[in-house]
């Protein structure tokens, strides 16, 4: 009697089951650590209040969170291989849950900001877990769709942070917008138990502990300096500088360590890989756009034109579904289109979004905002998955855990540089848009004139004028930020070049 051998097919069609209920147990994991990075913004207020919190002190609910979660993102891989991928995402998972608990219950602001300090080191490795994972558990020809379903928790979280968290706290409570990851945590602890499959360990590798420290103080330092360098006028604050100069020390003695230690911290030929390299850099400069317009449209919408929280979340929401269908289409088109064309138009589409915001007065139509947005969602969406698959395309399986770690590092940095430069810019621009706008104010103008209320002879007079200005001065801010990333975006363009094709390469061993 002879043995029956189970067809390809039929093995790939009993695997699709359990493929599909591994990705939905990463996907909850991913979108709760994703909403959380941009969820408690819109709560800072309520929450000031409830702890008699000042300004400066309140964000530290923030600051604790991402410089925790800096630090702790590169060590994914070292933990991921000594332990175990499985044991390390149930360990984080569950410490998130639990702390998230902890922040929502916090009766003081020292509790709270300790409490979103664990829940960053808890929550700094489910981003490069989950796109590990995924990249293990579907063959290569179905990478593209694997990171359409990633992409949808990583991209749309943050886009969709403020509208979940504007409305919780209307409703019900800031505590609220911590006790929201308590039934995704269970429903992701529960199903990442039962479904993925442990990595082998790797208990020969030896921490560098060296490597690790100078990292961590680079880019804790780097957190710090762009978090706290507005609010303390940059470089004329000796803090600053002494962040500066933490962050050029320590990372060139982390390049030292990395290229001359006999078991370095980061393993140099992770960069060797051309496209790997390329993504990094891309993807930092994708970070620079993808918060830093959400940081900028809020105050937009609700400083100059008066929306509420709830209106503003509303009309920032079309964004997040154009990225989801941008996602959905690309993940079908994975294969059958060169992924550098898509990476391209995606670069066209975005850039052709900051162009049109580059138009905005304070009296833009709800149409347009939300054209703009599902545009802008689009480009993103078309940038992300592609660029997310083909980063990886060429890397050696043994690399994915580092490599994960580094792909959403460099986002996480692109983002934090790109929101302080803008919010720098927007400063700026706005005292000096003033003071330009404020020497056609004369007693002359014919615009004076027109309106009774601004009379220059007056202190009301005088006040309104100036407060008219300060708008206007404003507006004007707003759209030199918008172009700015409107050329960033297309300075992009030129590393798609620099990627080879997947189909004309081979996985390297």
């Amino acid at each position: 009697m002879s043995a029956v051998t189970a067809s390809p097919v039929s093995e790939t069609r009993s695997a699709e089951p359990k493929r599909g209920l591994i990705t939905i147990s990463i996907m909850l994991a991913t979108i709760m650590q994703a909403l959380d990075t941009t969820i408690a913004n819109v709560a800072l207020p309520n929450m000031q209040g409830t702890l008699s919190a000042t300004q400066e002190q309140i964000s530290w609910v923030l600051t604790s969170y991402i410089v925790a979660a800096a630090i702790m993102m590169p060590m994914t891989g070292f933990l991921a291989a000594r332990f175990g991928r499985k044991r390390l995402f149930l360990w984080s998972v569950a410490g998130f849950t639990l702390t998230s608990m902890l922040c929502g219950a916090a009766t003081s602001l020292p509790e709270l900001v300790l409490f979103r300090l664990l829940q960053g080191i808890f929550g700094a490795a489910l981003v490069p877990l989950s796109q590990s994972v995924l990249l293990d558990t579907y063959p290569r020809e179905q990478h593209g769709s694997a990171m359409a379903m990633w992409g949808v928790g990583v991209m749309v979280g943050p886009i969709l942070g403020p509208t979940l968290g504007g409305y919780l706290t209307e409703y019900y409570n800031w505590r609220w917008v911590f006790f929201i990851n308590l039934p995704f945590g269970l429903m992701a602890l529960a199903g990442i138990f039962a479904f993925v499959s442990e990595t082998p360990k790797d208990n020969s590798r030896r921490f560098d502990l060296f490597g690790f420290a100078v990292l961590s103080l680079a880019v804790g330092a780097m957190q710090m300096l762009l978090d706290r360098g507005q609010s303390l006028d940059w470089f004329s604050s000796p803090e600053i500088l002494v962040e500066a100069v933490m962050v050029v020390l320590f990372a060139y003695l982390f390049l030292v360590q990395m290229f001359t230690a006999k078991h370095p911290f980061i393993e140099p030929g992770l960069f060797l890989d051309r496209n790997f390299s390329v993504g990094l850099i891309f993807i930092f400069l994708i970070g620079i756009i993808l918060l830093a317009t959400m940081a900028l449209l809020p105050p937009f919408l609700q400083g100059l034109m008066g929306y509420p929280v709830l209106d503003t979340g509303m009309v920032l929401a079309p964004r997040g579904v154009g990225t989801m269908v941008s996602m959905m289409v690309v993940g079908r088109l994975s294969g059958k289109v060169d992924t550098r064309l898509m990476i391209t138009l995606g670069l066209l589409f975005t850039s052709l979004s900051l162009w049109q915001m580059t138009a905005f007065t304070t009296e833009v139509s709800e149409l347009t905002l939300v054209y703009t947005g599902i545009v802008q969602g689009l480009g993103l969406g078309l940038i992300f998955v592609p660029l997310s698959t083909i980063t990886f395309a060429t890397l050696a399986p043994r690399y994915r855990n580092e490599g994960t770690a580094m792909f959403s590092l460099l986002r996480n940095l692109g983002s934090s540089i790109g929101i302080s430069w803008m919010m720098t810019l927007l400063s700026r621009n706005t005292q000096v848009n003033h003071a330009v706008l404020s020497e056609q104010v004369t007693p002359f103008s014919q615009a004076l004139e027109q309106v009774s209320s601004w009379d220059p002879t007056t202190v009301q007079g005088l006040i309104a004028i100036n407060d008219q200005v300060t708008r206007q001065a404003l507006t004007i801010a707003y759209l030199q930020d918008f172009r700015v990333m409107m050329w960033v975006t297309l300075a992009a363009l030129p590393l798609v070049l620099l990627l080879k094709a997947p189909a004309k390469v081979k996985m390297q061993s």
